[in-house]
C-alpha cells in the first residue's frame, strides 16, 4: 500500500497534493470504464427480466422493442452522468452550466418542437403497442417490416430492400397487417363455354389437400362466381392465415387451382374470334 501511495503522490498529484492533469485523465478514463461496465450489467438484467417464458403476457415484438428501447434510454442517462462528472472533476462549474442551459432550452425549445413531439409520439406508440419490431406495417403510402422503433424515429424495411426513416411525430394513422389473422383471396379465371358447377366441385376437391396447413387457420373454400367478362368467369377462393403468411398460401393456392382445371381440361379464358361471311373459292 506505501507502494502504490509513493506512486500516486509521484505521478498523479502535484507539489501541493492536489491530483494533477494526469491524474485527473486516469479518472475520467475510470469513469467511462464504469459506464460501459454498469451499462452492459444493467442491459444484462433488463434482457434477464424481460425474457420470455411460459408466464410472460408480452409477445416477443413488443418484449424486443421495450428492451432496446430502455437500453438506449439508460446508456444516455449514464453518458450524462459521466459528462457531467467529467466536468465537476476538471473545475467547471455544472450548476451555473444546468442553470444557463436551462434558460437557453426555453429559447432552444421554439425551435425544436418536431424533435419533442416526436419523442413524446414514439413514447406513446410504445406504451400503446401500435406496432413492435417485427410487424408488418402501413405507414402513409410506405408498407413494410418494422426493423426499429425508437422514441424519435420509426425504421421500416420494405421488401425491395428500401429502409424507411419516418420521424415519429408525423406518423399519424398506421395500418398493421400482424396483428390478428389475415385474409387470402385468389382468384381463379375459366373461360365462360365451361360449366361453373364442375368447376367448383374440381377446386373444392383440389383444396382439400391444405386441411393440415398449418400456415391456415380457416378454410380454404371456394366462395363462388365473383365476375362474368366477355371471355371468362371468376372464381373467388378465400383462406384465413396467420399473420405475415398469407401471400406464401394465396401462391400454393394459385398452384394447385391451376393444376386441377388443368388435370381436369377445363380451360382457361382465351379470346375468340368469329368470322362472318366470305366467299367460295
Amino acid at each position: 500500500m506505501e507502494g502504490i501511495n509513493k506512486l500516486i503522490d509521484l505521478y498523479l498529484k502535484n507539489h501541493k497534493g492536489d491530483i494533477n492533469l494526469l491524474g485527473k485523465l486516469l479518472i475520467i478514463l475510470l469513469i467511462f470504464i464504469s459506464i460501459k461496465l454498469i451499462s452492459s450489467l444493467i442491459n444484462r438484467i433488463i434482457d434477464r427480466t424481460l425474457k420470455l417464458d411460459l408466464n410472460t403476457n408480452i409477445n416477443n415484438n413488443r418484449a424486443t422493442t421495450i428492451v432496446s428501447t430502455l437500453k438506449k434510454v439508460i446508456k444516455y442517462i449514464l453518458v450524462f452522468i459521466g459528462l457531467i462528472m467529467t466536468l465537476e472533476l476538471l473545475g467547471i462549474n455544472t450548476a451555473s452550466i444546468l442553470a444557463t442551459a436551462g434558460i437557453g432550452g426555453l429559447a432552444i425549445g421554439f425551435g425544436a418542437q418536431s424533435l419533442v413531439k416526436d419523442v413524446i409520439t414514439g413514447f406513446f406508440i410504445l406504451i400503446e403497442d401500435q406496432y413492435s419490431v417485427g410487424d408488418y406495417v402501413q405507414i402513409r403510402d410506405m408498407y413494410g417490416i418494422v426493423e426499429e422503433l425508437g422514441l424519435r424515429v420509426t425504421k421500416i424495411r420494405a421488401f425491395s430492400g428500401d429502409l424507411y426513416i419516418i420521424p415519429n411525430g408525423s406518423i399519424d394513422l398506421v395500418t398493421n397487417s400482424s396483428r390478428g389473422d389475415m385474409r387470402a383471396l385468389v382468384v381463379v379465371s375459366i373461360s365462360n363455354e365451361e360449366n361453373i358447377e364442375r368447376a367448383t366441385a374440381v377446386l373444392t376437391e383440389a383444396l382439400e389437400v391444405f386441411k393440415d396447413n398449418e400456415s391456415i387457420v380457416d378454410g380454404p373454400k371456394v366462395l363462388g362466381v365473383s365476375n362474368i367478362g366477355e371471355y371468362n368467369i371468376d372464381i373467388n377462393i378465400w383462406a384465413k392465415t396467420k399473420p405475415m403468411e398469407q401471400w406464401a398460401v394465396e401462391r400454393e393456392i394459385r398452384k394447385v387451382a391451376i393444376e386441377a382445371l388443368q388435370k381436369a381440361d377445363i380451360k382457361r379464358p382465351y379470346q375468340k374470334r368469329q368470322i362472318i361471311g366470305g366467299g367460295k373459292e
